[in-house]
């Protein structure tokens, strides 16, 4: 019996010593680092000859950040989350090995169960680099109570500028010193609300079709619809009808909808989940909606955000082909689903939005729906497809400055995205020369 439990005792350490080992890094904060945990666990226990080593890396500029720092310290992950954003910069960093060329090598995948208006996204000049994950768009979240109150009809959200601008009149509340109790509405601080809303209104913001017929040489997002939008934020601020907060402060906006300081938020749907189970603890009614556009402007498009999951190079063979089999299930339809309830990122695949379909989840909860359709009916253009530019986080920032300034009254609308497009075209120049 002895000589058994040895033998068992070796056998299981050689087992373990056979086991490939792999690393996945992430910029999933809060409850999504424990459920991204729990799905690896899962993985784990179906493909016992692979350990995945979860890492939550911050946000996707930390991660990003420190994917380079390891990358030239010769210790990179197996597998990286990155932001849309972040895909021309990891295409020309050259470190990844693009998805499909082990799609070409792997004949069991089909590429074609995924929703094309992801995979447009992912897809430079026809190749896909990286594995479509966390999916989303932004969506206008509002308090169905507090529009009740107002004496608005909680099932009409507004569908245009003009009407969010008169709904936030009715909806904001000041006390007799003129100090703003509730605000209308509010949004972070973030340039992603302005690429959106130009990319509804279906113009670019860049040159070469939005750097997809070619490599991106200027930014030309000073046009009419990025003045409308940022007119449409300066109308709200001056009138005290919108809460502005501080840059990229995701979790404050989100805070303020939840409190009920504002009737309105827009927001990524990856906080759908939230928002359902804080509205309920919060004791209100939650309704969700499109983006409202300007009033009559053909409807472009909602670009995806979010990230995909990228593998990086220069692992042996085996750990590369266990970076594909964890890949490859976290984006089937079961992971996918888990993700999409847990979360509200919407599900990257055909198949796993037809079996909740079918089992009648959308009927049950709406919410989820809201921005699966925006992104269904939207346009389908190299404008509502999403940019692609080598400096986009740069770009980001630069645009983020101009709204400060528009918002703090130093500049007008028109000065602030005037100064913003040089500032970006410059960022583009400097960046392409490295990679010319």
């Amino acid at each position: 019996m002895r000589r058994f439990l040895v033998f068992v005792l070796i056998l299981a350490s050689i087992l373990s010593l056979a086991k490939v080992k792999i690393q996945f890094w992430h910029a999933m904060g809060g409850w999504r680092i424990e459920l991204l945990q729990s799905m690896a666990e899962d993985f784990m226990k179906t493909h016992p000859n692979i350990e995945v080593e979860v890492q939550y890396t911050g946000s996707y500029r930390d991660t990003l950040n420190k994917l380079i720092a390891a990358v030239k310290g010769g210790i990179p992950p197996h597998v990286v989350q990155v932001y849309e954003i972040g895909t021309q910069f990891m295409i020309d960093g050259g470190i990844a090995i693009p998805i499909d060329d082990l799609i070409k090598e792997d004949p069991s995948f089909d590429v074609g169960k995924f929703l094309p208006q992801v995979l447009d996204y992912y897809r430079v000049n026809g190749k896909l680099y990286s594995m479509p994950f966390n999916s989303s768009n932004p969506i206008l979240y509002y308090n169905k109570t507090l529009f009740k109150e107002a004496g608005l009809d909680p099932n009409k959200p507004p569908r245009t500028f003009k009407e969010l601008i008169e709904y936030c009149r009715k909806l904001t509340v000041k006390d007799e010193n003129g100090n703003i109790v509730r605000a209308g509405i509010t949004w972070p601080l973030h340039s992603w609300f302005f690429e959106q809303f130009v990319a509804l209104q279906n113009v670019p913001l860049v040159d070469n079709e939005n750097g997809r017929a070619g490599r991106a040489t200027k930014a030309v997002f000073n046009h009419e619809a990025g003045l409308r939008f940022l007119k449409l934020w300066d109308t709200l601020t001056k009138e005290g009808l919108m809460i502005n907060t501080t840059k990229e402060d995701w979790t404050g906006a989100r805070q303020l909808f939840i409190s009920q300081k504002t009737a309105m938020l827009i927001s990524s749907t990856s906080d759908v989940k939230l928002m359902m189970d804080a509205a309920k603890e919060n004791g209100f009614e939650l309704g969700t909606a499109f983006l409202p556009k300007p009033e009559g402007i053909e409807l472009g498009g909602t670009p995806i955000g979010g990230g995909s999951l990228w593998i990086i190079g220069g692992h042996p063979e085996e750990e590369i082909k266990a970076a594909w089999e964890f890949v490859k299930w976290m984006a089937e339809p079961e992971q996918q689903i888990r993700w999409h309830l847990g979360t509200g990122y919407f599900p990257v695949r055909k198949d796993a939005v037809e079996m909740l379909l079918y089992q009648g989840y959308y009927a049950e909860y709406p919410h989820h729906l809201t921005a699966l359709l925006q992104l269904l009916l939207s346009v389908q253009t190299p404008n509502t497809r999403g940019a692609i530019i080598g400096p986009f986080p740069e770009i980001r920032d630069i645009i983020e400055t101009a709204v400060e300034r528009v918002i703090n009254g130093e500049m007008t609308p028109e000065e602030a995205l005037s100064w913003a497009e040089k500032e970006a075209t410059k960022a583009i120049k400097e960046y392409n020369e490295l990679y010319e």
